[in-house]
């Protein structure tokens, strides 16, 4: 049984929480990623327009180049208007895919410093809040995009997006039975800044400046169609670049679709992964690309309770 908790270092006191939404708030709907589909943005608009904010799309949110959401320098300047835009409260991803590590580094950080806003997304948008933390040590809301599938993100996927958004309490997110890395977990209690998101990204992160320093810290990870192989790889990647050595413990969400032909699962491969650092790991947390999705902030400070089965995280927005 390990109670980590990280140096002093690492806590979360100078991380800048933008102000909470509220009615009436204009809110951006951006594409730093991939394409989306107007039909599923029509879905998240009527969900934003119902908690009373005022969505807006940015000018290129449409845009479409091959797999990307247009051109770099589009993606990039959407961004820009909406963190320079005073009018603008919030700027919320229409989905993830992949490209934002291609645009990242055009992203005006005086701007996102001068005038705070809340960010959220996931998936690939794990890049941008890496480069929000890196540049202005932005805490970021981990949740489901605009482009909106009631059948995956059902009333409880909405209710907690809009938590995040909307309060400034802290989210508490159970371990459920039914999620297949439920059984990955290692005894003990760890508190410290939650960051991470994606695995892919966090792994593709290494050796780029926007690499957040995971000492001290809660990794949350999840993962969508890729075999428990592939899985291995990129977390013995990690080990082998060191980036995990000091972490406070670790958060398991969803590793959905992650399955091959193999009769080793993506549970053995992270209880064998993760299961020897010597902190608190747990499994089982309903976040991620999975049905069912909740909502997390990254960014701020966490506990997580592996003998309880919770995460319990600080707000994003004050």
């Amino acid at each position: 049984m390990s109670d980590r908790t990280a140096p002093a270092r690492t806590r979360s006191d100078d991380v800048v929480r933008p102000p909470a939404l509220r009615p009436g708030d204009t809110v951006m709907l951006v594409s730093p990623s991939g394409p989306t589909r107007p039909e599923r943005v029509a879905r998240g608009i009527e969900l934003l327009a119902g908690w009373g904010l005022r969505p807006v799309l940015a000018p290129n949110a449409y845009a479409r180049q091959g797999y990307l959401a247009g051109g770099d320098e589009l993606r990039a300047a959407d961004l820009n208007v909406a963190f320079a835009d005073p009018q603008v409260r919030g700027v919320i991803c229409t989905r993830g895919g992949y490209g934002a590590q291609r645009m990242v580094d055009a992203i005006d950080m005086a701007a996102v410093r001068r005038d705070p806003k809340v960010v959220a997304g996931f998936s690939d948008i794990t890049a941008l809040q890496f480069a929000l933390w890196r540049g202005a040590r932005l805490a970021g809301v981990h949740g489901p995009g605009v482009a909106w599938r009631d059948e995956r993100t059902p009333l409880r996927s909405a209710e907690s997006l809009h938590a995040a958004l909307m309060t400034t309490e802290p989210v508490t997110v159970d371990a459920e039975a039914s999620e297949e890395t439920y059984g990955v977990r290692v005894p003990g209690r760890a508190t410290g800044p939650l960051l991470g998101g994606n695995l892919c990204l966090i792994v593709a992160s290494l050796g780029t400046p926007d690499m957040p320093d995971l000492n001290g810290a809660v990794l949350l990870v999840e993962e969508v169609q890729e075999p428990p192989y592939k899985i291995d790889r990129m977390l013995t990647q990690l080990r082998r670049a060191g980036a995990l050595d000091g972490l406070a413990g670790v958060a398991v969400g969803q590793f959905t679709d992650c399955a091959d032909g193999w009769k080793v699962s993506v549970a053995d491969v992270l209880t064998d992964r993760l299961g020897d650092l010597g902190v608190p790991v747990l499994g089982g947390l309903p976040i991620g690309h999975g049905v069912g999705q909740l909502t997390v902030p990254v960014g701020t400070e966490a506990t997580l309770d592996a003998d309880a089965g919770t995460l319990t995280v600080s707000p994003a927005v004050r």
